[in-house]
């Protein structure tokens, strides 16, 4: 996870990993089977999400090749796979990745940051960052999308989903696992506004209000934006 650059005297020289990343990394290292576990029908339970998931993949169009950047445990990598499209995952956690790969033998999946995916300019007709970015401090978040809009192809889209809110929340010690880490949540017009300015054009927005069964205490926001096929001005 350490990049790698020329010092002053031409050797390889390691560049400090933001603290944020190392964070998410150890947190997610820690409690990626209990993760695993809990979250296991987490779409079996929520229709509204799998809704979303088969009209993206229907804008993307079968065997489109898509990228689903901080992919956990591979469940909407393997649920995007299965509605026809060419999908691969990344993440931080080599933990989540080892559940992700066991789980989706099919399916590809790389260790990285989605600051910085390993794709070329336009390789990709779809990203998706289902609740990835809300460990990405705001500040960063312009860059975040500046990168989700470099790898797209022109005409290509993104899957944004995350909590609704203006405050994060705080998980100490789940699981009883010795780690910390914060959930940030955002307003919906902030990210259309980042968005926008990273040259996406919003196709749709959809908050579904917070479900008690699910013990779920804020709504949930669900973006969808495209890479127009024209750069915008």
């Amino acid at each position: 996870m350490t990049d790698i650059t020329a010092s002053p005297s031409g050797a390889p020289a390691p560049v400090p990993v933001p603290a944020f990343l190392t964070a998410t990394r150890a947190f997610y290292d820690a409690v990626a089977e209990d993760y695993a576990e809990h979250f296991r029908e987490e779409l079996v339970s929520r229709p509204l999400e799998r809704a979303l998931l088969a009209v993206y993949a229907e804008l993307v169009g079968a065997g489109g090749r898509v990228a689903d950047l901080g992919c956990g445990p591979g469940r909407t990598t393997g649920r995007l796979a299965s509605l026809g499209l060419d999908v691969s995952g990344l993440d931080l956690s080599e933990s989540m990745l080892a559940i992700a790969r066991r789980e989706n033998p099919g399916i590809r999946f790389e260790q990285g940051s989605m600051l910085k995916p390993d794709f070329p300019d336009g390789a990709l007709a779809g990203v998706v960052s289902f609740y990835s970015s809300i460990h990405t401090p705001v500040d960063e978040l312009p860059a975040l999308f500046a990168e989700f809009h470099r790898v797209l192809t022109p005409g290509g889209h993104l899957l944004l989903a995350f909590q609704v809110g203006d405050e994060p929340r705080r998980h100490d010690r789940p699981w009883g696992r010795p780690v910390t880490l914060d959930f940030e949540r955002r307003r919906p017009e902030q990210m259309e506004k980042l968005l926008a300015g990273a040259g996406f054009t919003m196709l749709s927005r959809t908050v579904r209000e917070p479900d008690a069964d699910l013990a779920e205490q804020v709504p949930q926001a669900f973006l969808i934006a495209r890479r127009p096929l024209v750069p915008t001005s």
